[in-house]
C-alpha cells in the first residue's frame, strides 16, 4: 500500500473510532465530568496515572486542570502521579514497580479525592494496584481503558466511572483517551464557570 494511502487510512480509522466511542461513551463521560466537578467543588483533588503513552495523557489532564484548558480560570487541584521521577524510582527500587502509584495514593489520597487511571489494555499492574489503594481510601475511580477493559473492568465499584473505548488498536484507544480528557476538561470548565447550558 502506498504511504499516502496508509496515512489516509490512519485518519479515517481514527475518525471512525472516535465516532463509535462518542455514541457509546457520551453519557459516561458526562457522569465522569460531574464527579470531577463535585470533587473539586468540595475542595478535594484528582490524582491521575498511567503507564507508557497513557502517562502523557494523565500529565496532560493534570496540566489542564492546574494551569488552564481553553479558558482562563483559577487553578484546580490535580496531580499526575508519574510526574515525580525521584518518587517513582525510589518506590520501584525499594518495593516493586507495580507499587509506584498505589504507594502515592496511600500517602496523599483522601476520601473524596478521585483517582483517574488510564490504561489502553486495562491490565497494567501498577494501575490495578492504584485502583485497589484508592478504593481502600474511599476514593472513587474514573477509569479510561479499551478492548475488554481487562482487570480494570473487574475492579469497578458502584461510585466508579468506567470509560472503555470500543477498539482494539492501542493507538486508536489512546487517541480517544486524549479526546475524552479534552471533553472532561471542557465540561469541568463549563460547569465551574457557569457556561453549561
Amino acid at each position: 500500500m502506498p504511504l499516502h494511502d496508509r496515512i489516509l487510512d490512519h485518519f479515517q480509522a481514527s475518525a471512525q473510532t472516535k465516532l463509535d466511542a462518542a455514541a457509546a461513551l457520551a453519557p459516561a463521560i458526562e457522569q465522569a465530568a460531574r464527579h470531577l466537578v463535585h470533587c473539586l467543588a468540595q475542595g478535594n483533588k484528582i490524582l491521575a496515572c498511567g503507564n507508557g503513552g497513557s502517562v502523557t495523557n494523565a500529565q496532560h489532564f493534570a496540566v489542564a486542570m492546574i494551569n488552564r484548558f481553553e479558558q482562563e480560570r483559577p487553578g484546580l487541584a490535580a496531580i499526575a502521579l508519574a510526574a515525580d521521577a525521584s518518587t517513582m524510582t525510589a518506590i520501584a527500587n525499594a518495593h516493586h514497580f507495580d507499587q509506584i502509584f498505589a504507594r502515592q495514593v496511600k500517602a496523599i489520597g483522601q476520601p473524596g479525592d478521585i483517582l483517574m487511571v488510564i490504561s489502553a489494555s486495562g491490565h497494567s499492574a501498577s494501575v490495578l494496584h492504584a485502583v485497589a489503594a484508592a478504593h481502600a481510601r474511599g476514593m472513587p475511580v474514573v477509569a479510561l481503558t479499551g478492548r475488554s477493559g481487562g482487570g480494570l473492568a473487574e475492579q469497578m465499584q458502584e461510585d466508579d466511572v468506567f470509560l472503555c473505548v470500543p477498539a482494539e488498536s492501542a493507538a486508536r484507544i489512546q487517541e480517544v483517551h486524549q479526546l475524552i480528557i479534552h471533553c472532561l476538561c471542557d465540561a469541568v470548565d463549563s460547569v465551574l464557570l457557569g457556561v453549561e447550558e
